[in-house]
């Protein structure tokens, strides 16, 4: 009973924590708050982030300031055409001592961080992309066959340009994977717009302050993970997740006819902590099949596609994500 009362006390702890980081976000990524909680999901779970949003929306401005507020050591990478993976990555040099003997010496590149910006990450060459694929599945890189950790902890939020697709890269879908979370970036409204407009022309900017550290951070995954899920919310993430395999007796028609291939167990760990990310930022302590309904398009979008004939219809992989999740909530509701 002890134990419990004390997840609960650490629960609402933290939940408190995390109001006084967003308050602390929005006075200078005004508004769009669903962004805001995407992005603060991605961090509490551990996971990385991938933001899709035209220029000028304030994706950079978010990562600074979530750099700042999470207290966590941050660096950005501009990726273009020409980037190397040693670029990202770092390298050996050949150091000549004042006795004359030599020796090779690492230079860490940007990724030795805790929270790495990737702007336009599919800006950059496969070859390039690939440099990231270890570093965010294991966080750690391999120089010169020595095995080099990363920052503690260490989250990757990379930033696509949808509209301007001309001489990029599309991201395969080993790395796409990787993402815990795909976070849609739009136009703000007209009176999110006013705010940002008197808040960004005049000659004060706001400053944003530490809320949490990088060790508190790592507290609160830890202390996510420990937050119970019924089982009725487990199932429904089962069969949501397995509802998108045209393969599975559980698929619908339209998703065997519109589905060319379907998430994995990846989606469905991803969903498992994203769910009790959104219960902790909205102050329960528990997730609800309502969190499970929420959650399912900025998890599952990247970890599916259209076939052909589905793309050559216009049909919505959105609007497919949003029905079958709706569909599943009516079920349950009515069992």
């Amino acid at each position: 009973m002890a134990d419990a009362e004390d997840l609960v006390s650490d629960i609402e702890a933290l939940g408190i924590k995390l109001a006084q980081a967003k308050a602390s976000i929005t006075q200078r990524f005004i508004g769009q708050e669903r962004v805001v909680d995407l992005t603060l999901t991605a961090l509490l779970c551990g996971g990385h982030g991938l933001l899709i949003g035209l220029p000028g929306l304030g994706k950079t401005r978010l990562v600074e300031t979530l750099s700042t507020v999470m207290g966590l050591d941050g660096n950005r990478i501009q990726f273009t055409p020409d980037l190397m993976p040693a670029d990202i990555l770092g390298s050996e040099v050949l150091d000549t001592a004042e006795d004359g003997t030599r020796s090779f010496r690492f230079l860490p590149g940007p990724v030795f961080c805790q929270l790495l910006m990737a702007d336009e990450i599919n800006r950059a060459s496969p070859r390039t992309q690939s440099a990231l694929l270890q570093a965010m599945q294991e966080k750690t890189v391999t120089v010169a066959g020595q095995d080099r950790p990363l920052g503690v902890p260490f989250h990757v939020l990379a930033t696509q340009n949808p509209i301007e697709q001309e001489g990029t890269y599309p991201l395969p879908e080993a790395q796409l994977d990787r993402f815990l979370v795909q976070i849609d970036v739009h136009y703000p409204d007209r009176d999110t717009e006013r705010d940002i407009l008197l808040a960004t022309t005049g000659t004060e900017d706001a400053q944003s302050s530490e809320v949490f550290s990088g060790e508190e951070l790592l507290a609160a995954q830890t202390l996510l993970r420990r937050m119970p899920v019924g089982d009725s919310v487990v199932e429904m993430i089962l069969d949501l997740v397995r509802a998108f395999r045209p393969d599975e007796p559980e698929a619908s028609a339209r998703v065997r006819e519109t589905v060319a291939w379907g998430p994995g167990p990846r989606a469905a760990q991803a969903l498992m902590l994203a769910v009790r990310a959104r219960a902790l930022l909205q102050g329960r302590l528990a997730p609800s099949a309502e969190d499970v309904i929420d959650m399912a398009r900025p998890v599952l979008s990247h970890r599916m596609a259209l076939n052909f004939a589905a793309r050559a219809r216009g049909d919505s992989l959105a609007a497919l994500i949003e029905e079958t999740a709706d569909g599943l909530s009516r079920k349950e509701a009515a069992a």
